[in-house]
């Protein structure tokens, strides 16, 4: 199963100094049963980009709760592992805070990356101004949600594993 780690640059520097993204249990995002009928569609390439939004998303909550010097950038790692590691919540159902989540049980070496995606330099007054706004948007002001939709217009870029330490200024 593929499934999509939220991180922050921080964190991919410490997945990388460790190789690992894990030992588990975590929180990721996957094409589950519930964003299947969420998303009502059956092309798997739609569905894999709303389970990567979504974990945008929760990278995006990660950096409000994190380092404020962290830099300002969505990570998000694109990993498979075995489906019985990955499961959805069964308490959450169809909460609409929880889909796409799975919880990953075991641990994922980072040799298991698929790809890594970040937001380029040029989002970062974008997702800096998302962070500040998040907890207002969250409850329930529409000026807010303005501001984190503007840092969802960013694509997130795609990065081959082997450019992780020049991610992460290692390199």
């Amino acid at each position: 199963m593929r499934v999509y780690v939220p991180l922050t640059l921080p964190g991919l520097a410490e997945a990388h100094r460790t190789g690992e993204l894990g030992s588990g249990p975590f929180v990721a995002y996957a094409v589950t049963p519930a964003l299947r009928e969420w998303y009502l569609s059956d092309d798997i390439e739609e569905l894999e980009y709303a389970a990567l939004s979504r974990a945008a998303l929760a990278s995006l909550r990660q950096l409000a709760a994190g380092e404020p010097g962290a830099g300002r950038r969505r990570v998000v790692v694109a990993v498979d592992v075995p489906d019985r590691t990955a499961m959805p919540d069964p308490d959450r159902g169809l909460d609409p805070a929880a889909l796409g989540e799975v919880r990953v049980t075991g641990p994922v070496p980072l040799a298991k990356t698929a790809a890594v995606h970040v937001d380029a330099a040029d989002a970062e007054a974008d997702v800096a101004a998302a962070v500040t706004a998040l907890p207002a948007a969250e409850g329930g002001d529409d000026d807010a949600q303005f501001v984190v939709d503007g840092a969802e217009d960013h694509e997130l870029l795609w990065y081959a594993t082997q450019e992780i330490p020049a991610l992460v200024g290692l390199s």
